[in-house]
């Protein structure tokens, strides 16, 4: 049997439709950061392999004034599953990182070898580093029990069930509630930045495909960047939202006096490749998907408030 923290998440969501026969556990089931609870619970389970997609997450004002609550409860929550994977005998475990645990200075592509190469952005450093421990702890753990625990790190994520808070959440969710209700209220839409910096988004069921691939067959300490390596710009995402909601484009302002951010973030993906020869869903496809779903849902939908 697979244990999915993080069950009820964006990840753990997409995994469902893979391997519904897992065990997705919800952070209201038991509290990861909480050793007793968590090594009862994997104990009792006895699961043959661990999908660690658990972690407590926030969008950057809310990392930025917490980086102590935010180190403090990801140590715990990762120390505990790991240390408790490891007493129950279970085999496998992946675990998921992020692309914000490399350097903040870093070079382009990002690459694996880098990631304790310099401190990370400053305002989510906390969250960062816990981040980058559980590299640590799943390489220390190989090393003196073999167990075969590894770690991702996908690209900027969004899809089915992801967190729609105007606050709290990342860019493509943003835009999608907010492009959405203007619709609703026949009303504009500000978005930050001038809309000119490029990422790569992977849509999540892409990602949760590619963990059940490598949860049979990889074996090894490297990390792996994982994701669609297609880069494009933020305007572009928030002018195809506006097509599929039918939305006048022009109805959207950017406020160019707040930040943009980097303007590139791209990452190296040789490694992975080697591995597998894995097609992701192109942007236009996975952001309909997205849309619909959000639309049907809609205002059901993590994060409203």
């Amino acid at each position: 049997m697979i244990l999915v923290t993080g069950g009820t998440g964006l990840v753990g969501t997409a995994l469902k439709n893979i391997i519904p026969e897992a065990y997705f556990l919800s952070s209201k089931e038991c509290d990861l950061t909480n050793f007793d609870k968590t090594i009862s619970l994997i104990s009792d389970l006895k699961p043959s392999k661990i999908i660690h997609a658990a972690a407590k997450v926030g969008g950057v004002k809310n990392n930025s004034e917490n980086n102590g609550v935010f180190f403090r409860d990801n140590i715990l929550i990762n120390t505990n599953v790991l240390e408790s994977a490891r007493l129950a005998n279970v085999s496998t475990v992946c675990s998921l990182l992020s692309t914000c645990v490399y350097p903040d200075d870093a070079t382009y592509p990002l690459r694996e070898e880098n990631i304790h190469n310099g401190e990370p952005h400053p305002s989510n450093f906390g969250y960062a580093y816990a981040k980058r421990m559980i590299e640590v702890q799943s390489r220390s753990y190989r090393q003196q029990w073999g167990c075969n625990y590894f770690c991702i790190v996908p690209n900027n994520l969004y899809g089915i069930n992801d967190n729609f808070h105007l606050d709290d959440s990342h860019v493509i969710p943003a835009i999608i509630r907010k492009i959405y209700e203007a619709k609703l209220n026949n009303s504009t839409v500000t978005l930050w930045g001038d809309g000119t910096p490029l990422r790569e988004f992977t849509f999540s069921a892409d990602i949760a495909e590619l963990i059940v691939e490598l949860l049979d067959s990889y074996n090894s300490s490297d990390i792996l960047n994982v994701g669609n390596e297609s880069e494009v710009s933020i305007k572009e995402v928030a002018e195809t939202i506006c097509t599929i909601f039918d939305f006048n484009k022009d109805k959207i302002s950017w406020n160019t006096s707040a930040p943009s951010g980097q303007h590139r973030k791209p990452s190296d993906h040789k490694r992975v490749k080697r591995l597998s020869n894995f097609e992701y869903t192109s942007l236009q496809d996975g952001l309909i998907k997205t849309c619909n779903w959000f639309k049907n849902t809609y205002p059901i939908i993590r994060g409203y408030n």
